[in-house]
């Protein structure tokens, strides 16, 4: 198995292997301390605020979530490959992007605060958290810099910045817990971290010999960014709905409890797919470059991508569907034992999402951006209705079945619906056998 594994990965990291190699070894280092010093306050914060009152904060930070799509009016997608493609026009692609993701972070400001005071008028607190929390998306703008490193496979730059905001930001959760502060102190968290992490990137970006004033804003450029990222728009509301839904509609179909215990659950399995996207980011070049050389060479490493991924999943949802009740009851105490059934179900979503991470490379270099929506929307409807149809009977359980089923619907299985879909829903069939089924290109 590691020869095997050796080999997926030599074949995917071609002649910029060190380089990739010291960009996965950032992203991992960054992700690794985040886990270890996340975990300690994540338990400590879950511990302290009850069930009840960590579902509610997890309800506002969903209920925000999901007007989230907004920004990508600038895809975070299509502006990479622009950067990967074009860096000397640099200026303008970054100019262009941050005044749309400006424009759009003020959006949804407005536009979650409205929607919560027309639904939860009567729920001040939840009210509260969602109007403090929706604040992050004011500063949204300056999150190109971090597209930019990524694009240059640079991360280095941008993980120090997060590294440090990451310490400060776990410093005043400490003290808020030390002095038992209120909920929304902790809501406050989420904007400071967004702003300080802004003022971050900005000064890398600077001792990097880069200069933010140098930035323009193209209209003609804009109008084409929109033209290629407006369905994008829609295809990752599909995705965010399916993947936040089920936290509001637990919400409102059953009680903060149930958000709580569900929260936790997912909580721990959302921390896996790190090792996911480090790997897709770092790969991600090498593959689009690979789309101007040869169709072959380039199916050839989505393949491996894929074959790797699956890899993962199997190294981790394996043990976590036997161990997810003391792992829960580790982290967060006996009263959140009922989180480990939910985990050992929603973990295997992660198949789904990790190969989804690399239909995201092959839909953006195919531009087949309205062929996404018609994936996510189905996906989206399902999880809706799956969560209509069971949060009432089995609550958080039933949340976790719906999750792991739209996902299984949406990513993979109505690939083979669409013609121009069932090479990418072959790749992803060897890869989750593992290569036991073999399908030809």
């Amino acid at each position: 198995m590691l020869d095997k594994l050796n080999k997926i990965i030599s074949g995917q990291l071609g002649s910029d292997q060190r380089k990739i190699l010291i960009n996965i070894g950032w992203l991992a280092s960054e992700r690794v301390f985040r886990m270890g010093v996340g975990f300690i306050t994540l338990s400590w914060t879950a511990r302290f605020l009850g069930v009840e009152q960590f579902g509610t904060l997890n309800f506002a930070l969903a209920f925000v979530g999901l007007f989230s799509p907004l920004s990508k009016l600038a895809s975070d997608q299509i502006t990479f490959r622009d950067l990967v493609t074009d860096p000397g026009n640099k200026e303008k692609i970054l100019g262009t992007a941050a005044t749309i993701k400006f424009i759009s972070g003020i959006v949804i400001f407005f536009v979650a605060i409205c929607s919560i005071l027309f639904l939860k008028q009567n729920e001040f607190l939840i009210c509260k958290l969602v109007i403090i929390i929706s604040g992050a998306s004011l500063f949204s703008g300056f999150n190109v810099i971090e597209t930019w490193f990524q694009s240059q496979v640079e991360v280095k730059y941008t993980i120090w910045a997060k590294n440090c905001i990451f310490i400060l930001i776990t410093i005043l959760r400490i003290i808020f817990l030390q002095l038992e502060a209120p909920v929304e102190f902790f809501a406050w968290l989420v904007v400071t971290e967004s702003l300080f992490n802004i003022i971050g990137f900005i000064f890398v970006f600077k001792i990097t010999g880069n200069n933010i004033f140098a930035w323009r804003y193209d209209w003609h450029l804009a109008k084409e960014l929109l033209r290629i990222s407006f369905p994008l728009v829609f295809s990752t509301l599909a995705i965010v709905i399916y993947m936040k839904i089920d936290q509001v509609m637990l919400g409102q179909l059953s009680n903060q409890k149930s958000v709580g215990i569900y929260s936790a659950a997912v909580r721990l399995s959302e921390i896996w797919p790190f090792a996911s996207t480090m790997i897709v980011r770092s790969l991600a070049p090498s593959i689009i470059s690979a789309k101007k050389l040869s169709e072959e060479n380039y199916y050839s490493k989505l393949q491996g991508l894929c074959n790797l991924q699956a890899l993962l999943v199997y190294c981790i949802a394996i043990p976590m569907t036997f161990l997810a009740t003391p792992f829960v009851v580790l982290i967060f105490g006996q009263e959140y034992s009922a989180a480990g059934i939910v985990l050992s179900i929603h973990i295997w979503s992660s198949m789904f999402l990790f190969l989804g991470y690399v239909k995201e490379i092959w839909i953006t270099t195919e531009e087949l951006t309205w062929f996404a929506f018609s994936f996510t929307a189905f996906g989206a409807l399902m999880n809706i209705a799956l969560n209509a149809l069971l949060i009432p009977i089995y609550q958080e359980v039933g949340a976790a079945l719906a999750t792991v089923i739209s996902y299984g619907l949406a990513d993979y299985i109505i690939c083979f619906v669409y013609p121009s879909a069932r090479r990418f829903g072959l790749i992803m069939t060897q890869a989750m056998t593992l290569g036991l089924i073999r399908c030809g290109s």
